[in-house]
């Protein structure tokens, strides 16, 4: 009798351990990748000038992935490369101090990377906390957003859409360039506003 009763201990443990093997990889099946498509994302920022505006720029040459159930809302995995001698901000001038080493030091830093921590569903949408490497220094940045659904387009690639923003500031990555104005204010903002519209397309 306690023969029989050992065995059947067995065959139930091994009966659980089965199913959880059954559901870990149901869940693994449904997380799918989807890359980043340039052409229909935009990566920009905002920072403070002069104290009383704010000048805008992006990024254009950038790539990334989320690893993710879109039916679940579950997120596995995020991460982004951003060539930093795409920063544009419409002005040429600005532009080329921006690129330099006062900013950006794009010659010795051309890549800034973002790679996920923790991600976690909220009422609004979801807070993404990842890693971001900049001027080789790494620090975590949140970004709050929502996820703008799925859908299949006419050529048959199924496309998400993502909308987030954050805050970081400049001065934790070592870029502290600043010059005084005569009223006593600062030419330059320390907080940076970023905007994302992200697009990807499901990998085949």
């Amino acid at each position: 009798m306690v023969r029989q009763i050992g065995w059947r201990v067995v065959i139930a443990l091994i009966g659980a351990w089965a199913l959880v093997i059954i559901q870990a990889a149901e869940v693994l099946a449904a997380t799918e990748r989807y890359n980043v498509d340039l052409d229909h994302s935009t990566v920009e920022f905002r920072v403070a000038h002069m104290v009383v505006s704010k000048t805008a720029g992006r990024f254009t040459d950038y790539s990334g992935f989320i690893e993710m159930d879109p039916e679940a809302m579950t997120v596995k995995a995020i991460e982004a490369e951003i060539k930093t001698a795409s920063l544009t901000t419409n002005h040429q001038k600005r532009d080329t101090h921006l690129r330099g080493p006062d900013f950006f030091n794009v010659e010795k830093h051309p890549i800034m990377t973002y790679k996920l921590k923790s991600y976690r569903k909220t009422d609004e949408g979801y807070t993404a906390v990842g890693e971001l490497t900049l001027l080789g220094v790494t620090k975590e940045v949140a970004l709050t957003g929502t996820f703008n659904g799925v859908t299949k387009d006419p050529w048959g690639n199924i496309r998400a859409g993502f909308t987030a923003e954050g805050t970081l500031n400049r001065k934790d990555f070592g870029m502290n360039w600043n010059k005084t104005l005569d009223s006593g204010g600062l030419v330059v903002g320390d907080e940076v506003h970023i905007k994302l519209d992200i697009e990807c397309i499901k990998a085949k």
